[in-house]
């Protein structure tokens, strides 16, 4: 830097009327075809570059931000997505709990009824099993009547034949068991 500097130092002064550009370039040793060929190959130099150096870099990292705003927006749907579909689980979760309550509840209800009505039945089917018992002991009843009075008429017949010692006929076996149930029911 101190060159210059010097250099800068050592410049004579600019007169105000003189060609100042022109002074500068012989202060600075500028020549103009130099100047000219430095410029073009400046102008071809950055175009190459941002033709195939910058221009890719650019539109790769173009490419990327878009993919990143891209990737971001799919994260913030997901997010989305996902807090719906919390929120739908959980509405499910509630809905199935109410319905299962609600069948829980019913299945007691239908429980307690059909206890009933079992319980309503097997009354039924006892007393049905109780008038058939007393049916069939009444018949018995009368059966053993039937057959305690045929035995009790045939006990008084073959009694009064030893006791009067006569062979009785079917008439007075008739006769007799007659009077000896007579008085026996009452």
């Amino acid at each position: 830097m101190t060159p210059i500097l010097d250099l800068l130092a050592a410049t004579p002064p600019v007169e105000a009327d003189g060609d100042v550009v022109g002074e500068i370039f012989r202060t600075f040793k500028i020549d103009w075809p130099f100047f000219i060929s430095q410029c073009v190959s400046f102008l071809i130099v950055a175009f190459l570059l941002k033709k195939f150096a910058f221009g890719p870099v650019q539109a790769m990292l173009e490419e990327r931000r878009n993919r990143i705003a891209g990737g971001e927006s799919k994260l913030a749907q997901i997010e989305q997505r996902l807090a719906d579909s919390e929120i739908e689980t959980a509405a499910a979760i509630a809905k199935a709990n109410e319905d299962a309550t609600r069948l829980i509840n019913e299945a007691k209800t239908s429980a307690a009824v059909l206890s009933e009505q079992k319980a309503q039945e097997a009354i039924s089917a006892a007393q049905q099993i109780l008038a058939k018992a007393e049916a069939a002991a009444q018949a018995e009843r009368v059966t053993l009547k039937a057959e305690l009075k045929q035995e009790f008429g045939r006990l008084v017949a073959a009694t009064t034949a030893q006791v009067t010692g006569k062979v009785l006929n079917q008439e007075d076996q008739v006769r007799i068991n007659q009077e000896a149930l007579a008085s026996v029911e009452r």
